[in-house]
């Protein structure tokens, strides 16, 4: 029962997640919606100005027919009948309306410079004139007239079967007595502008669809391009999450834009990021490996001291003493330690520190001096007036420090020093000789290696752990610098450094 509850919990929690929506579909939605209004908004506006004006020259057409055919007629002092409304429009007019040929060839010239037959002559324009009952007296066109005068004067314009018709009336009054006679009513189908705002109803459809879908294509493609390193991120994420030790990263894209900028800072992330997982997990091997051996030399004397120590003050004196070297060299190891990773570190702890070369190195001898004043400390400044290096001053001294207490350890019978620093315009050049025992070939390529002692039992004696070359060199990468060796066996060391040089 407990099992089919979790299950319905399970399920119900799934129902009630959130639905994935890609963003290239809200996107291109989004842009094709925008289109799609915006070009409806234009479509409509430059459809409604033709229609407009295409209207104004249609009722300018049948307005100018009505004042044409009404000029004649207020001329009939009773009411409008067809005997007197076909001979005020000329008997001319009246032929042609009914398809009968002209009169003669000679009056051909007169009957088409008339001015109604010139008005009453297009094809989609009808006028009728009815009499004072309403009935039609007169038509320019044999159709059925069923559309009748009413109260409402003027121009209007009705929808037939699709097609636009506009219709106006007007009383005519006559000008001798002033009274009505009748009604003009003309109707202008208007074939030109029907036909004109269909095929521009029919354009805009087609650009409509056509702009689009265009658009779509193009948003979809211009969202994939923007939204591939995303989702690149998005897989690499993932694969670094299921093996946090891989080295997946986003290959170069070739952009020369924020996008190429996002890519190159999350690689540079995820190296720095793996960078201190790998110190992390370094730290905490090498100082678990090399604490055993302390500790195992501490908990060895607590069991003898429990065991027979108590009562036996040489014993106990023997083991109190052995135990606090071997804490003091723990300690010392743990410090080495932290030195070092924080050298890993030195671009974000100390991006902007500025220090003069000279003084540095004049401290560091003097205080070698008169800590060892048995051996022979010789200083070559051949530096530049105002010398300085982008670097922390004090790793500049941990390293100058470590070398010359390296060049002292490992000193045989000649205790002698030789300190050359240099500078020209680009560099900084550092070099440390001792004329001591020597490394030999093979341990040349090795001494940089943490926890690295050429002669373990010797380094133990020194009070070496074999970390100091190894935060040296650290530290000297991390200022864009380089560390060599030129050693022979037997007859000293040379350690050479060379640093950028700060100009600002």
């Amino acid at each position: 029962m407990k099992k089919r509850t979790n299950q319905s919990e399970k399920i119900a929690a799934e129902d009630k997640k959130p639905r994935h929506f890609s963003i290239t579909t809200k996107w291109v939605s989004l842009v094709g919606l925008t289109i799609a209004f915006t070009f409806m908004v234009f479509s409509v506006t430059i459809y409604t100005l033709i229609q407009t004006k295409l209207m104004q020259q249609e009722r300018a057409i049948a307005a100018d027919t009505i004042n044409i055919v009404e000029n004649r007629l207020v001329e009939i002092p009773d009411n409008l009948m067809i005997s007197n409304v076909v001979t005020n429009l000329s008997p001319e007019t009246k032929r042609v309306i009914e398809g009968k040929p002209a009169i003669s060839g000679s009056n051909q010239r007169n009957v088409f410079d008339d001015s109604v037959l010139s008005s009453l002559s297009k094809p989609d324009l009808t006028l009728v004139v009815f009499n004072k009952a309403k009935e039609v007296v007169f038509s320019s066109k044999e159709i059925n007239v069923k559309e009748r005068p009413s109260a409402h004067f003027g121009y209007r314009i009705n929808n037939r079967r699709g097609r636009n018709v506009l219709t106006g009336i007007r009383p005519v009054v006559s000008a001798q007595t002033g009274k009505l006679t009748g009604y003009i009513m003309a109707q202008n189908e208007m074939n030109n502008a029907n036909s004109i705002l269909a095929e521009l109803r029919l354009w805009t459809i087609v650009l409509s669809v056509s702009a689009i879908l265009v658009t779509i294509v193009l948003s979809y493609l211009v969202v994939r391009g923007i939204l591939r390193p995303i989702k690149l991120m998005s897989k690499v994420a993932k694969t670094l999450d299921d093996a946090p030790e891989s080295d997946a990263r986003i290959p170069d894209l070739k952009r020369n834009d924020e996008l190429g900028e996002l890519t190159l800072t999350f690689n540079q992330m995820l190296d720095r990021m793996q960078s201190y997982t790998e110190q992390q997990k370094n730290f905490v091997g090498d100082v678990s490996h090399e604490l055993r051996t302390p500790v195992a030399v501490i908990e060895g004397h607590l069991n003898l001291l429990n065991r027979w120590g108590k009562d036996d003050p040489e014993v106990l004196d023997e083991s109190i003493k052995a135990s606090i070297q071997e804490v003091s060299r723990m300690k010392h190891l743990i410090q080495e330690m932290l030195d070092l990773t924080r050298a890993e570190q030195i671009d974000i702890l100390y991006p902007d520190e500025v220090t003069k070369v000279e003084e540095v190195v004049h401290q560091v001898v003097d205080n070698i001096r008169l800590v060892h004043p048995d051996f022979e400390i010789q200083l070559d400044d051949d530096l530049e007036p105002n010398t300085n290096m982008k670097i922390y001053r004090n790793h500049l001294e941990q390293i100058l420090i470590i070398l010359m207490d390296n060049a002292i350890k490992y000193s045989t019978t000649r205790n002698e020093i030789i300190i050359s620093a240099a500078s020209n315009e680009s560099t900084v050049n550092l070099v440390v000789q001792d004329f001591g025992e020597g490394i030999s070939r093979e341990d040349k390529e090795k001494i940089f290696g943490r926890f690295y002692r050429v002669d373990k039992a010797r380094t133990r004696e020194k009070g070496g752990n074999g970390l100091g070359l190894p935060i040296a060199k650290k530290l000297v990468e991390s200022y864009h610098g380089t560390i060599t060796v030129d050693s022979l066996e037997g007859s000293g060391s040379q350690f050479k450094i060379s640093f950028p040089r700060n100009t600002k």
